[in-house]
């Protein structure tokens, strides 16, 4: 399968374009937009309870819980359609047990500046990010020097992040003035039950 591994200092970053082609990813956006339990859940941010801009869903394993923010998720059963890309990801040599499933309505819809180093992701998490529909800039900041990097998520994409990359690095997806339409990100990963 093409790739492109990209080069930046204390990362192991590898996307893959194309990596559902255009008319499944399509299909496949339309599906999860109607048919996944989206919430939109609130957090505590300096001290005081904000909603996340955007929706999300928490599927995987039985039994699997994910918390970040003070915010825990408990899994909701395997979409057949999310569970045959899980299993997709397997022909990479990765296995996953959950994702987490954004969806940015618009461009009011956002993730803020973060690292994935949750403590039950493990040491060196490898966290595979596969985009549909409307393509973001994915920014990332280096936690020490600030050096700075954009990846334009493609739909159909895949950017897998493993390695040191979520202890060394931050990433976000900003707001947007320009008009913008759907964008779903699965983000799969592998939590201890």
């Amino acid at each position: 399968m093409n790739h492109v591994n990209l080069l930046a200092k204390d990362a192991e970053l590898s996307y893959f374009p194309g990596f559902i082609p255009a008319a499944e990813a399509s299909r496949l956006l339309q599906h999860l937009t109607r048919q996944l339990a989206w919430r939109q859940d609130s957090i505590q941010l300096f001290g005081q309870q904000r909603m996340i801009p955007r929706l999300q869903c928490f599927q995987g394993d039985a039994g699997l819980a994910y918390r970040y923010s003070r915010l825990t998720l408990m899994a909701e059963p395997w979409d057949p359609s999310v569970e045959q890309l899980r299993n997709r990801l397997m022909d990479l040599g990765h296995d996953f047990n959950c994702v987490l499933i954004n969806l940015y309505r618009d461009g009011n819809d956002s993730m803020g500046w973060h690292s994935d180093d949750e403590p039950e992701l493990g040491t060196n998490p490898v966290i595979a990010s596969l985009s549909l529909g409307q393509t973001r800039q994915f920014k990332m900041r280096h936690k020490q020097t600030g050096e700075k990097l954009d990846i334009t998520l493609e739909h159909g994409s895949l950017l897998l992040m493993s390695g040191p990359t979520q202890h060394h690095w931050q990433h976000a997806i900003m707001r947007s003035k320009r008009p913008m339409s759907e964008r779903i990100n699965l983000t799969f990963r592998s939590i201890p039950a």
